[in-house]
């Protein structure tokens, strides 16, 4: 059974929180206050109950409260089950489900989450990178395995440009790593296309406020093979080439996410500032929609400085959405102002900074 929502939540000695416990409700979860004051923190702390590294992307090690450097420890009460997530200094995380060691991968049959912080709103017109990650965090909210195919093709991408570099030629060296990576390259670009299919069809007919994105997915300049069989082959006929440029140039690590504004059938790089954050929240509400509807429970949503670039008329319109999902949207912002319309509906915490130690206390 996947968890709709957090019971409680509690932090210790993680990031700018040496103590903190929250008592919650199903209802959205609404975090205020100045700049600074450990917000965004308790999000990367929720992040953190599923697949992944997390919100920030970074080592367990940079997430310990300075200066003790102690290590940290959150945990979760589920409707289901307690989570407990615990990294000792200079260990990697350690995930505990009712007290039972368990692997990371297997957050995703508790809980399904999904997120926007504001380093995304630059996504459509930055590097490939920050979209082809952005569209594997989606794939991994619907296919939890996505983790482990992404994982084994890297892992062997990375030796075969090792060899690359070191101008190795014997074939040998090269098949058993080669059909590693055609194996996960074609599970890749399965859940990629999936993922796009299902954003696309949760969109369809939707009444909302925010623009329809048209999806794609580009395979890069020299494109991606139909086949296992054929991506073995051709990674096989490119090694020369590959090894003059000393790293392999065909596969999912070149792809690249496509968007268009539907209705103005404009490319989302040529939108806005305004547009492409209401894009961007399009495509996370179509994917919390078809969560739902997939799994019989709305994923966990967080939503980092949301009201960023939006008026008031499309804030109103995604708390609408967010309340009409039933889902527990973790949202911050700097005042409460900027929740106007969730009263009653969300429950409230003004979270300050007391002396270097974030404090956060419940309002209604």
């Amino acid at each position: 059974m996947v968890a709709r929502s957090f019971q409680s939540l509690t932090l210790s000695h993680f990031r700018s929180h040496k103590h903190l416990r929250i008592e919650l409700d199903p209802r959205p979860v609404v975090l205020h206050g100045p700049n600074g004051a450990g917000k965004t923190n308790i999000l990367e702390a929720v992040s953190l109950f599923s697949p992944g590294r997390g919100l920030r992307r970074v080592a367990a090690a940079e997430m310990a409260r300075r200066p003790e450097a102690l290590g940290w420890k959150l945990t979760g009460a589920l409707q289901t089950h307690e989570v407990e997530i615990t990294a000792e200094a200079g260990s990697s995380r350690e995930v505990r489900v009712d007290g039972k060691i368990t692997p990371q991968i297997a957050l995703a049959e508790l809980l399904r989450m999904v997120w926007l912080v504001p380093s995304m709103d630059r996504l459509w017109i930055e590097a490939p990178e920050g979209r082809r990650r952005f569209l594997d965090r989606l794939a991994l909210s619907f296919f939890p395995e996505h983790a482990d195919s992404s994982l084994t093709f890297e892992k062997a991408m990375r030796e075969r440009n090792r060899l690359l570099r070191d101008q190795v030629r014997d074939p040998h060296w090269y098949d058993a790593l080669e059909a590693q990576m055609a194996r996960s390259a074609m599970d890749i670009q399965t859940a990629r296309v999936d993922t796009i299919y299902r954003i696309a069809a949760a969109q369809d007919h939707a009444a909302t406020a925010f623009p329809a994105a048209d999806l794609g997915l580009d395979a890069g300049d020299l494109g991606m093979p139909d086949t296992e069989a054929q991506y073995r082959v051709a990674l096989a006929d490119t090694r020369g080439r590959d090894m003059a440029a000393g790293r392999t140039l065909l596969g999912p690590h070149r792809a690249d996410l496509r968007a268009r504004y539907t209705a103005k059938d404009m490319e989302a790089k040529d939108c806005s500032t305004g547009e492409q954050k209401a894009l961007l929240i399009s495509i996370i509400l179509a994917n919390a929609r078809a969560l739902a509807r997939n799994f019989d429970a709305p994923p966990i949503v967080l939503l980092d400085e949301v009201a960023a670039h939006l008026d008031e008329g499309r804030r109103r319109a995604l708390y609408d959405e967010i309340v009409a999902l039933g889902t527990q949207a973790w949202m911050t912002g700097t005042g409460s102002e900027l929740f106007s319309g969730l009263e009653g509906r969300a429950q409230f915490f003004d979270v300050t900074d007391e002396a270097g130690i974030s404090t956060v206390r419940r309002h209604e």
